[in-house]
């Protein structure tokens, strides 16, 4: 066989395109799923350092948490006043405070005394007080109270705010920013918004949140999930019914889109599955199973799933469910914004958010959160909690992820041998090798991570 490169990054697999897929869909497809924004990145291999090195990571520290744009949490979970949230990244922590109706604070989560951490987790505060000597601030960040203040004359109250950070919001989520002279959260998403007009991440409720720490370096367990090349190897179960290979990458300032099909085969089956065969892989059913759903003579896997989609959605939506197309009813939309955050369109649950395990370089914690709408009338379900996997726990011991849980079990045992892997390559290989197309996220990613690391 004679291998031959791509020169224009314009190689695409044999098979149907998705553009192609959408020609057939039951209802008018809507402009954000026929926006195409293909870019080539190069072929050329990337350091492997980036996964396994303690000064990449205090570059990372240095360059890119202190200085981007960061979602911490969901503006439900800051609804009142006095509400507070806790995030952390690497050795760095920040408390988050609703300080009236219409405002969200961020400050740094140390006391300026002697650095104590002011909060560990979330919960509803009347002021900010350190439990180790008193000290305390209102919830705008000034200074309160200084038990023996008398001992402490180069305490002056106004110098003694508590630091702040940036806060923005957009579909529902906080996000926040250390540098006092970061661009606006409104520049830094580009048109990000436009493509969830159609569905409002605000409008959800957090059904679930799951995080598992994992014993590799985060960007080792992101780009797992920001490609459907790993599906043949990894989840061969899912062939029948997913075309992987044929899936649409796009790019568009600081945020990619892949667009994986579902109800079609996999462009490396050697045999053309039936429509029930690419529901039943879909469906995840078990051999030992009944078909969860029955495909009608003469339908499709693709139009099953769209009409059962729209009648699961016009409880919450009511007569505009029944515009949603098969495809936004079937397919995976999944976002990445740098540098971390991975909401799925549609109406599609999924957001991911990767990060590294406290400050160890070689540790990740990787979260998925169920974002789901709600009956506006009954009122909004209260959010969930987050539920902590450590390393050695099983995926499937968070029940509510559902058959994702095995998926993820899939995923998740091959990561550990990536990151180690990576340290026997590095020996005889300096870079990793990735696809020109299919891992275009990747790639993507890459190009914003050197430019905020000045590689």
């Amino acid at each position: 066989m004679t291998l031959t490169a791509d020169p224009t990054g314009t190689a695409r697999s044999p098979g149907v395109s998705y553009q192609q897929l959408l020609d057939a869909d039951s209802r008018p497809v809507p402009d954000v799923l026929r926006w195409e924004a293909p870019a080539y990145f190069g072929d050329e291999d990337k350091p492997i350092d980036r996964y396994i090195s303690r000064e990449v990571h205090e570059l990372e520290k240095e360059r890119l948490w202190t200085k981007v744009w960061q979602m911490a949490c969901r503006e439900s979970e800051l609804a009142n006043v006095g509400d507070s949230q806790v995030y952390d990244i690497t050795d760095i922590s920040i408390l988050l405070v609703r300080t009236s109706p219409t405002e969200i604070k961020g400050y740094f989560n140390a006391c300026l005394h002697r650095g104590r951490q002011l909060r560990e987790g979330p919960g509803p505060l009347t002021e900010v007080r350190c439990p180790f000597h008193g000290y305390a601030w209102n919830l705008d960040g000034s200074l309160k109270q200084v038990p023996c203040q008398w001992d402490f004359p180069q305490v002056r109250p106004e110098e003694f705010h508590l630091p702040e950070v940036k806060v923005g919001t957009w579909g529902g989520f906080v996000f926040i920013n250390m540098d006092p002279h970061c661009e606006p959260l409104e520049s830094f998403l580009g048109d990000l918004p436009k493509h969830f007009d159609r569905w409002p991440l605000e409008n959800r409720y957090k059904q679930a949140h799951v995080a598992r720490i994992l014993p590799t370096n985060w960007k080792t367990v992101q780009e797992a999930f920001m490609e459907a090349y790993h599906v043949v190897a990894t989840h061969p179960q899912l062939l029948p019914g997913i075309g992987d290979a044929n899936s649409q990458y796009d790019v568009w300032g600081n945020f990619s889109r892949a667009i994986t099909p579902n109800g079609t085969p996999s462009p490396h089956l050697r045999w053309e599955p039936s429509e029930q065969e690419m529901f039943d892989s879909m469906s995840d059913r078990r051999l030992d199973m009944d078909p969860f759903v029955v495909i009608p003579q003469g339908s499709t896997a693709r139009a099953t799933v769209g009409t059962n989609g729209r009648a699961m959605m016009q409880p919450f939506l009511g007569a505009a469910a029944d515009q949603l197309t098969d495809a936004e009813m079937t397919d995976s939309f999944y976002y990445t914004l740098f540098p971390n955050l991975h909401p799925w369109g549609a109406y599609n649950r999924i957001v991911y958010r990767f990060r590294p395990y406290q400050d160890h370089h070689e540790m990740a914690v990787m979260e998925c959160i169920f974002l789901s709408p709600y009956d506006e009338a009954a009122g909004r379900p209260p959010d969930a909690p987050i539920h902590w996997l450590g390393v050695d726990d099983d995926w499937t011991l968070a029940p509510e992820l559902g058959l994702l849980a095995r998926v993820f079990n899939q995923d998740c045992f091959n990561l550990p041998m990536v990151q180690k892997g990576m340290h026997t390559l590095r020996r005889n290989k300096p870079g990793v090798t990735m696809a020109v197309y299919q891992e275009t996220k990747v790639r993507h990613f890459h190009a914003l991570y050197e430019e905020w690391l000045g590689l």
